[in-house]
């Protein structure tokens, strides 16, 4: 994976065919296999130079996970992270951000432990939990976080028009 946003590229498997494929890191939309045409989970690193174009812009929700080399329930959640980020193709992006690597999105995001895993969607975080747990717990917490995101933005004043609007 790759951590130059600008034009940077990752190579991602498609899980349905196992074609590779180049996917931009950066990219607006929602990647698809340029071979069986369906949607590539789409998992990337990021530093503090590259996140905004990483995460801030992109379009479907993104699950940023703040980890660490040294860090063993890291290493533990790792591989439920990258199982969600399959299931759920086209539905999310995870983002990889080593938080020795990146002490301005650490200072930003006020981590104290790792991991520590939010929930982006707009460039707003949405949701955060520290700690590792298994994917099934991943699912419910994604799953909650996008039914109250989904009512948020329909609440009057966000975009939605009110009762009493026109």
């Amino acid at each position: 994976m790759t951590t130059a946003a600008a034009g940077a590229s990752t190579l991602i498997r498609c899980p349905n065919c196992g074609r590779t494929n180049r996917v931009p890191v950066g990219a607006s939309g929602r990647p698809r296999c340029g071979n069986c045409h369906k949607p590539l989970p789409w998992i990337v690193d990021a530093l503090d130079d590259t996140f905004a174009e990483i995460v801030d812009k992109a379009d479907p929700p993104v699950i940023v996970d703040m980890w660490a080399t040294w860090c063993a329930p890291c290493r533990m959640v790792s591989p439920a992270l990258e199982q969600l980020a399959t299931e759920r193709a086209g539905d999310v992006k995870l983002v990889k951000v080593d938080v020795d690597r990146a002490p301005g999105l650490s200072s930003r995001f006020m981590v104290q432990a790792v991991p520590t895993l939010l929930i982006t969607h707009h460039g707003k975080v949405i949701a955060r939990r520290a700690g590792a747990v298994p994917v099934a717990a991943l699912r419910h917490w994604f799953d909650e976080a996008m039914v109250q995101d989904a009512k948020h933005e329909k609440a009057p004043g966000n975009g939605a028009p009110s009762k009493g609007d026109p």
